[in-house]
């Protein structure tokens, strides 16, 4: 059965897109730790980021960084944290965590956004890009 996220990639589910291409996807954390939080995936599900082929890991570390620098022109914050965890989702994937203090990289504070608030911050940050 496919992910979440695959099925975000093949459009059956909506995202806040942030960036993508042929290969990886950026779109904002629903769920998010903190305002801009943004999680980079390969299109091609793979459960286990450290089971990418090296070349794909480079690539994707690559696209998480262009992605991360728009996040930070766009939110004032301290840092980009990023984190990998993968236990809740079976698809390897980046989490970028805009950070203010250290309990926005601990997953258990969440930030609440309306839909029109995820949509004017996806587009802020894609004009960052």
């Amino acid at each position: 059965m496919a992910s979440i996220f695959t099925k975000i990639v093949n459009g059956e589910i909506p995202c806040y897109k942030i960036a993508e291409t042929e290969e990886f996807l950026a779109f904002l954390d629903v769920n998010p730790n903190s305002k801009g939080h943004t999680l980079c995936i390969p299109k091609k599900e793979i459960d286990k980021i450290f089971d990418l082929e090296e070349a794909h890991y480079v690539r994707l570390m690559s696209f998480s960084k262009k992605v991360a620098k728009a996040i930070e022109k766009t939110i004032p914050c301290k840092r980009i944290g990023m984190t990998v965890i993968g236990l809740e989702v079976p698809h390897a994937h980046v989490h970028l965590i805009p950070l203010h203090t250290m309990e926005d990289a601990r997953f258990i504070k969440k930030t609440k956004l309306t839909s029109e608030e995820f949509q004017a911050l996806a587009k802020a940050i894609q004009s960052n890009l």
